[in-house]
């Protein structure tokens, strides 16, 4: 099974269970992008829209809990409109990876990539997805709305100038002394950002690229150095290129690293500041 096939399957994340047919009637990108839209609200740049009692949805993680909670409250189309407020609290993690688990139940290759968007003054992390064209990966933003970006949102330019860099990119600069790495992360002067901020997300890059899409506050890459980090970022860049004996690589460090190989459970911190649990990833 080559790269593009196996992301065709879903993963324990983007899995939709019984909403299957909800996804699989819905019909190209924009559609699907118009659907994530309605379903999920951005828990920070629509926070005024968000009642406490509900600031947990963030944490839902599964796309078929996710799902669940829309139906129960709306049983309608995915494109029937929801109001705002109404919608299901998530971030640019679950805008990706709602379109990615579209694609996929449709039999389409698709990924979720994790990196920074690009800003002349701070670079915020960001998720975007990517779909097999056919001939390439065509990366899109499903969070955008159309006619909002001097670019295509459905068809995001790579490589050098790109308004959105992986997490390996990103890494990769810093290490060779090209970019300030206290210009990227959640927030400018947060504690969330420069280097250690970007290591830790050389590692979640990788994890979504193997089909564990986990919440962007999940404790991972405890271990991880330096020169961890720049064989990982290394590897990604080169699969990310066509070089399959990366890819193979890649595959082979999920499955058999003990520092890279996700659990049976994660300790899953809080944008909130909430105090960390300890999730169960088996379902």
């Amino acid at each position: 099974m080559n790269t593009s096939d196996r992301r065709a399957r879903h993963s324990a994340f983007s899995d939709p269970g019984r909403h299957g047919q909800l996804l699989r009637d819905l019909s190209g990108i924009e559609e699907i992008c118009t659907v994530v839209n309605n379903l999920v609200l951005h828990y920070r740049a629509e926070e005024h829209l968000l009642r406490d009692d509900r600031r947990d949805e963030i944490n839902l993680r599964w796309i078929s809990v996710l799902l669940d909670l829309d139906q129960a409250r709306h049983s309608a189309p995915l494109l029937h409109p929801r109001p705002p407020a109404d919608r299901v609290a998530g971030c640019c993690r679950d805008h990706a990876l709602l379109a990615v688990a579209a694609l996929r139940e449709q039999g389409i290759p698709a990924r979720t990539r994790v990196g920074f968007n690009v800003a002349p003054d701070f670079c915020g992390d960001h998720v975007v997805a990517e779909w097999w064209n056919g001939t390439r990966w065509q990366r899109f933003d499903p969070e955008l709305q159309p006619g909002t970006r001097p670019f295509d949102i459905r068809d995001l330019p790579t490589g050098a100038g790109a308004p959105f860099e992986t997490a390996a990119e990103v890494w990769t600069g810093y290490r060779a002394g090209r970019l300030d790495p206290s210009r990227y992360g959640v927030a400018p002067g947060s504690e969330l950002s420069g280097p250690g901020f970007i290591r830790m997300y050389v590692v979640m890059e990788f994890l979504h690229r193997h089909g564990h899409e986990a919440l962007l506050w999940d404790e991972i890459g405890n271990g991880i150095t330096d020169s961890d980090a720049d064989e990982l970022a290394r590897l990604l860049l080169a699969a990310d290129a066509g070089d399959a004996s990366a890819e193979d690589h890649l595959e082979r460090r999920f499955q058999t690293d003990p520092k890279l190989r996700p659990g049976s459970t994660v300790i899953q911190l809080s944008p909130y500041g909430d105090p960390p649990v300890t999730v169960d990833l088996v379902r």
